[in-house]
């Protein structure tokens, strides 16, 4: 224990705080004031992920309801996300290893506080929030929800950011820009979940049709400095220019095992062992040879972001369901559609657990379709027969192949 927190019993922290969840819901909580001017970090901020289900008593919340604990540097914040009944402890031994003075921790309608003295001594008061004081903390709350907690938040020192122009000097968004910073905190989303649950500490990972790969920059900051693992990181695309920049700006950030090379998507080969494969801007076909390739290469990863699905517009038509392929607009969507369907039960054919999740591209405004599929022990054989026996019957029915079918299954 530390020298400010000698002369305090350990668990008094941990047990004040579970008196505090059982009286009420905690929303937000703030520790600050270190011991030291030399601390690492300045403050932790706690933020309730979602109010409690039931009343105002958290005697009442599901047991996986979620905190997350913000830890801020002069230039960088860490998060993590805790459950509600690991709250209490994981407060005091944030307390006690990083030598802090302060809390305040507040539900709707009570602030609670805990100062620690010079000499040692542990304070601890309770006071009501004036009605105008509970409004704006509900406010400030709202705004938190609002925002989703974002991975990446104003005034964290991400250069990209800054030379992307969604940042300000000051750190704020640009108005403007708001829509791309909550596209690419969204992407960091979907692979937070997976990166969480594989609880990895290195990655190897291709990045196809990087193009001025924003976000390829971006994930390297975040597995890097937020979830604190080892990444090796390729970008790929077919202009010579894009590379060149893109090397000279990982050199420029001191991204030293972030790199760009020039290739095709079609048969390249990775020069490791792939655990994650990001493909974005792979258009039409291109990003079949990508799911190809990482399904090949059995990746335990894979996020793409189809566009530009013209193949089986081209193809498909049907005797029985003609009203799908007679009118143009109609024919163009569902042929999309379908597409990314076969495009799915085809990872999960090939061993993967498969979502299609709602995504804004940053390229493009309409709202796509991302595939997330992780990479999961072979399933039973009927559920994997009737991932391609569902492919099999929709092709049949509108007289077409498809690209990811040709190379996985007829090769088989």
């Amino acid at each position: 224990m530390l020298k400010w927190w000698r002369n305090i019993e350990m668990g008094i922290i941990s047990e004040k705080i579970t008196q505090i969840l059982k009286e009420a819901d905690i929303t937000r909580a703030i520790i600050s004031k270190p011991s030291s001017k030399s601390s690492e970090y300045r403050k932790i901020e706690i933020l309730a992920k979602e109010k409690a289900s039931a009343g105002n008593d958290c005697k009442t919340c599901p047991p996986d309801r979620l905190f997350q604990i913000s830890k801020y540097t002069e230039k960088q914040v860490f998060h993590e996300n805790v459950k509600v009944k690991e709250l209490p402890q994981r407060v005091e031994a944030l307390i006690n290893e990083l030598s802090f003075r302060q809390m305040s921790v507040w539900t709707d309608e009570h602030e609670y506080i805990f100062l620690l003295s010079k000499k040692g001594e542990l304070s601890f008061k309770k006071r009501a929030l004036k009605e105008d004081e509970q409004k704006h903390l509900g406010e400030k709350n709202t705004g938190h929800n609002r925002q989703k907690n974002y991975i990446i938040s104003e005034g964290q020192q991400v250069e990209p950011l800054y030379d992307m122009g969604i940042f300000t000097k000051e750190g704020k968004v640009v108005k403007s820009m708001y829509d791309k910073f909550r596209q690419i905190n969204r992407f960091l989303e979907i692979l937070d979940d997976e990166i969480d649950s594989a609880k990895l500490d290195h990655l190897n990972v291709i990045d196809f049709g990087c193009g001025k790969s924003y976000l390829t920059f971006v994930v390297y900051y975040y597995l890097t400095q937020i979830k604190g693992i080892t990444a090796n990181i390729i970008g790929l695309d077919l202009k010579a220019d894009v590379i060149k920049k893109c090397n000279q700006a990982a050199r420029k950030y001191g991204y030293d095992n972030l790199h760009f090379e020039l290739g095709d998507i079609n048969g390249y080969n990775a020069p490791f062992d792939v655990d994650m494969v990001i493909t974005l801007h792979a258009c039409d076909t291109a990003t079949d040879y990508a799911l190809y390739n990482a399904i090949s290469w059995n990746a335990k990863m894979i996020f793409s972001v189809p566009c530009c699905q013209h193949e089986l517009n081209q193809k498909i038509k049907s005797d029985d369901l003609s009203i799908l392929t007679r009118y143009g607009i109609i024919k163009e969507r569902f042929a999309a559609l379908a597409t990314d369907a076969i495009r799915g039960n085809l990872l999960e054919y090939a061993g993967y657990k498969t979502q299609l999740l709602e995504f804004v591209d940053f390229a493009h405004t309409p709202k796509n379709i991302l595939i997330r599929a992780v990479k999961r022990p072979i399933g039973p054989k009927n559920s994997r027969d009737k991932a391609l026996a569902e492919v099999n019957k929709l092709m049949e029915e509108f007289h077409t192949d498809q690209t990811l079918y040709n190379l996985l299954v007829k090769e088989d």
